[in-house]
């Protein structure tokens, strides 16, 4: 019975998996998407949603941990710059998973993995639906249907004095990455 053995194998040796994880998660976290067979993308999920939670603690010890999984040092500075203060409202679920299809050279399942835009939305709570009256309602006639509604003063001063003013989206924070430089915050030496 295989108890206690979580993750999936995928047919490698336990070297090969982690390594194949290890580039995997680089290429992820640097192009924000990237395509794969289901199994991997699952795989990969989980571990790169680790990675996110390091880069919202931010502190040294987050960013050490980080750099010792993710291979590349600009990536690294990339997560904790601009990936991850993206998600700082959010508790997990950094990721999506889209199938794909089929491959046509093996057959195998492709998916798409990326990471999801936009922000958090949180429910409204459900409100106590109204309790319906067994009484009928009169029947209303010609005149009154043709004929408007007066509002009273209140309604009309509330109506007026609500206004409503459109909300512009967040933009996130550019890379602070350069090209020529070594200009990673991953040392603190």
């Amino acid at each position: 019975m295989r108890h206690n053995k979580a993750g999936r194998r995928l047919g490698r040796t336990t070297s090969h998996r982690v390594a194949m994880f290890r580039n995997m998660v680089t290429s992820f976290l640097n192009h924000e998407k990237i395509t794969t067979t289901d199994a991997k993308a699952k795989e990969l999920r989980s571990i790169a949603e680790k990675m996110i939670t390091l880069g919202k603690k931010g502190d040294l010890h987050a960013m050490r941990q980080a750099a010792s999984y993710i291979r590349d040092k600009k990536v690294v500075t990339k997560l904790f710059t601009t990936i991850a203060p993206r998600y700082q409202e959010r508790s997990g679920g950094y990721t999506r998973i889209i199938k794909l299809g089929l491959r046509s050279g093996d057959n195998a399942s492709l998916s798409l993995i990326e990471l999801v835009e936009g922000p958090v939305e949180k429910k409204a709570p459900k409100k106590a639906p109204a309790k319906k009256s067994s009484a009928k309602p009169a029947p209303v006639k010609e005149t009154e249907k043709t004929a408007p509604a007066a509002q009273p003063e209140e309604i009309k001063a509330v109506s007026e004095a609500v206004h409503i003013e459109p909300v512009e989206p967040a933009e996130a924070p550019q890379t602070a990455v350069t090209e020529g430089e070594e200009a990673c915050e991953a040392k603190a030496d």
